[in-house]
């Protein structure tokens, strides 16, 4: 009875940490369940005797108790070291850039693998490292290398020049493969259209969700936007100004997992002066299958629009870097939004279910009281900390973005906190890439009222929940 006590502890203290994203935590728990364990079979108590009487050894211990709320108070997110994933692939792919003898290749893998091992402390949030584990084992077994064996550093080659220029794999002359590869084709006959949804991810950063909800919130570090049975999403944030709660896009990444005849996988990575026209292979399309052209790479304007269109799922992705940070925006049919992996229950990814209600920021607080201090005159020579005033950012703001809608309000909350002038024209191509990609133009505008409403529904669910938690941690200590 005790170790059923120990694991529904354990499972429901795990669930709240995954809502609260403290997620690196969760090997923690499996190491303190495993030493009490050990403690108990290093207990007075008889095997057979076990868990039969009800007495001091029937139940956890005090100290067993506060092992576990010791740790459970203890964790909280932490700064995590730079990842070098791509380090390791950027080496991998200059010393294979020209196809040589299997042996050499192998030799190149296994030094990659290398790499990537020695990453895997830093980088088990990222998506990229993941990537690369499922990359490295594919190869393998591809080219039948051994996972023993040299790995001397790769080296880059000289390319030597060709004899004639090479037919590219992404050859716009090849044909759009089969009907399986065209999203909509690819419905039964006779079945309505598809519903497509839309999310976009910009600014401080704000949050309009698949649901469109709209939110604002801190986020600071790597979190997932999008997980599914097809790509995943994953930014990366850092704080605008030092000490403020207002944070950016710096890095992106998605990872488009291999489809049936269509596409094989591919990750496209940006970072800050750093939006590629191509994926992390160099390659514009999804690969040599019969499909690749249903997933492409379309730079738009270079180094400051890039457009990814994924038909097979159809899906299209717009990123941009606006000033020094990146925006993210999505259309994505309803089917392939809620298309989770087996046992995953989609909690924390943004996109579908918002910003934890820890990571919030409510604006129209910071907004009011940005208007208070300016109509009281206690800003110093009537101009904000980061040079507007609640009155010039509106002005600014109202240039491009003529109707007060959450939209507005975003690029006045981010002048405020920022001064950055750049961040009007995110929250303006923000709104663009919602009257392309948005399949409802009644839903462009969120307004105030609408986000007031989801954020009381929000909370309502919150506090049931913690209710729920709270309820059954008594049940359980009862019972035991």
């Amino acid at each position: 009875m005790i170790g059923g006590f120990i694991s529904e502890l354990l499972s429901c203290i795990k669930r709240h940490l995954l809502e609260t994203r403290i997620q690196s935590t969760v090997t923690v728990w499996a190491d303190v369940h495993r030493e009490m364990e050990r403690d108990m079979e290093r207990s007075e108590v008889r095997p057979r005797a076990g868990w039969m009487v009800m007495g001091e050894r029937g139940r956890p211990s005090a100290l067993d108790v506060c092992r576990v709320l010791a740790v459970f108070l203890s964790l909280f997110p932490s700064v995590s070291l730079q990842c070098k994933i791509l380090k390791c692939n950027s080496e991998f792919w200059a010393s294979t850039s020209n196809s040589g003898p299997e042996e050499e290749f192998c030799t190149a893998l296994r030094a990659y693998n290398s790499c990537v091992r020695r990453t895997a402390r830093t980088c088990r949030g990222d998506l990229a490292y993941h990537s690369a584990q499922h990359g490295i084992e594919d190869l393998m077994g591809q080219h039948n290398c051994s996972k023993e064996g040299p790995t001397s550093q790769p080296r880059a080659r000289t390319p030597l020049p060709p004899a004639a220029p090479p037919l590219l794999p992404d050859s716009q002359e090849r044909s759009d493969g089969p009907e399986q590869c065209h999203y909509e084709r690819s419905l039964p006959r006779n079945t309505s259209p598809p519903n497509y949804t839309h999310c976009g991810f910009f600014g401080d950063p704000h949050l309009r969700t698949f649901g469109d909800d709209f939110q604002t919130c801190k986020v600071e570090g790597a979190w997932p936007l999008i997980h599914n049975k097809y790509l995943s999403v994953q930014v990366t944030n850092t704080p605008v100004v030092p000490g403020s709660l207002a944070t950016a896009t710096s890095k992106l990444t998605i990872i488009f997992k291999n489809f049936q005849e269509c596409v094989d996988q591919k990750m496209y990575h940006a970072e800050t002066d750093e939006l590629p026209a191509a994926f992390a292979d160099g390659s514009k399309n999804g690969g040599d299958r019969h499909g690749a052209n249903t997933l492409r790479v379309v730079e738009k304007v270079p180094g400051q629009h890039v457009e990814i269109q994924a038909r097979y799922i159809g899906t299209t992705i717009v990123v941009r870097q606006v000033g020094r940070y990146l925006t993210f925006a999505v259309r994505m049919p309803e089917e392939v939004v809620n298309s989770a992996e087996e046992g995953d229950n989609q909690d924390l990814y943004l996109c579908l279910h918002g910003c934890p209600a820890n990571q919030r920021i409510d604006f129209r607080n910071f907004r009011a009281r940005a208007a208070e201090a300016h109509s009281a005159g206690r800003t110093r020579g009537g101009t904000g900390a980061h040079g507007f005033t609640y009155q010039s950012a509106k002005a600014k703001c109202k240039e491009r973005l003529p109707v007060e809608d959450l939209y507005f309000h975003s690029c006045v909350f981010d002048l405020l906190s920022s001064g950055d002038i750049n961040f009007t024209m995110a929250a303006y191509y923000a709104f663009e890439d919602v009257k392309m990609l948005h399949s409802h133009s009644n839903r462009y505008h969120i307004y105030e009222k609408d986000a007031f409403m989801s954020s009381a529904a929000e909370r309502g669910k919150d506090l049931l929940s913690l209710f729920l938690i709270n309820l059954l941690a008594v049940l359980l200590w009862t019972e035991c």
